[in-house]
């Protein structure tokens, strides 16, 4: 049976957590929450270093079922962990370090080799040099190697970006969204940045207060009103579009999507086809009742109004279904008062800000 399934149940004196979690085989599933909500709770409870009551099935494989008295320790389960601190062996170099992961691994049952976790993590170069030379983010590219160098069925990743600064985060980045469409491994991934969780994760699980609150598709619960992820200046939608042209003079890349077109800007070429994904944040969205003949703003849709309500002083959230993508627009109320914005209306959306984030 494909597909990740953990019913877990741990109490402690100030803190429950109790979620029933059905998530994909495959890609990234964030788990996103405020601090102290369960995550890391959580990973480790899927893990086994938490010993919580319920159950755990990873793609067809039990690792927990306490109806049938069945447990399997951490060091049985085909699973790789990647902490805050990559916790590298400090007498041993690269290499040492990666081949250590191997040690509990038969050769037949090795589904990644050393050769492909070197080249997916760019650490080819870097083999020969010990961990106090290394950068946070190079050091953290060689953990990652090394828990892919354990073949495992599931890889657990707790907020694996956190302890480095920007320009770290940056450079570890491009090589995380390159093992989730490279590997076939599903990842759960921790994480209290929601930039991360749109730019890596296909599933979303909300947690809050040990539960979760919502899962499924990242783009859907983001742009739910009756989540806490729509609401604030942080709130956007994620559009899946594909490639139509870049203008290389401009730096516009052109994308389609089932709403229309979004142009953006980017100096990096993309392959007509390649499927890219946008971040379209709120704030950046304006509504008109009638289209603009002459305006600076590139992007301009045509949505029905499926949501709207006030969102906090002086401001109202407008959720929009453009082709059957959803947007949100967060625009004063005064102006959703001038325009007399109602559910089922038909506007345009003036898509002002757009962000590239795949």
């Amino acid at each position: 049976m494909s597909g990740i399934h953990a019913r877990l149940r741990l109490a402690r004196p100030d803190f429950l957590l109790e979620v029933d979690l059905r998530l994909p085989g495959h890609g990234v599933t964030a788990l996103f929450g405020p601090s102290g909500c369960g995550k890391t709770t959580c990973l480790r409870a899927v893990a086994g270093l938490e010993r919580a009551q319920g159950s755990v099935q990873v793609n067809g494989e039990t690792w927990q079922d306490d109806d049938a008295r069945h447990w399997r320790p951490t060091h049985q389960r085909a699973l790789g962990y990647v902490f805050q601190e990559a916790s590298l062996f400090a007498h041993m170099n690269v290499q040492r370090n990666m081949e250590y992961g191997l040690r509990r691994l038969p050769p037949q049952q090795r589904r990644v080799s050393l050769e492909q976790a070197v080249d997916l993590l760019g650490l080819g170069a870097l083999l020969a040099r010990m961990p106090h030379t290394l950068s946070g983010g190079e050091r953290q590219r060689v953990a990652i190697a090394r828990a892919l160098a354990t073949s495992p069925r599931v890889l657990l990743m707790d907020e694996p970006l956190a302890a480095l600064d920007a320009a770290r985060k940056a450079e570890v980045m491009p090589y995380l969204e390159r093992l989730h469409r490279t590997l076939d491994i599903p990842v759960l991934y921790v994480s209290h940045s929601l930039d991360e969780v749109a730019r890596l994760a296909a599933h979303l699980v909300l947690l809050d207060q040990g539960r979760a609150i919502a899962q499924g598709p990242t783009a859907a619960l983001m742009a739910r009103p009756d989540l806490p992820l729509a609401h604030g200046e942080g709130a956007a939608a994620l559009v899946q579009g594909r490639v139509l042209a870049h203008d290389a003079h401009d730096h516009l890349l052109t994308v389609a999507f089932g709403g229309g077109q979004l142009q953006v800007v980017s100096p990096r070429v993309y392959a007509p086809g390649e499927p890219v994904r946008l971040r379209v944040p709120a704030r950046d969205v304006s509504l008109a009742r009638t289209r603009a003949p002459d305006s600076s703003i590139l992007n301009l849709l045509p949505a029905r109004i499926t949501h709207v309500a006030p969102d906090g002083p002086g401001q109202a959230l407008v959720q929009l279904d453009a082709g059957g993508t959803a947007l949100l627009a967060r625009i004063t109320q005064r102006s959703c008062g001038a325009l007399a914005l109602a559910e089922g209306q038909e506007v345009f959306a003036q898509v002002k800000g757009v962000a590239l984030v795949e």
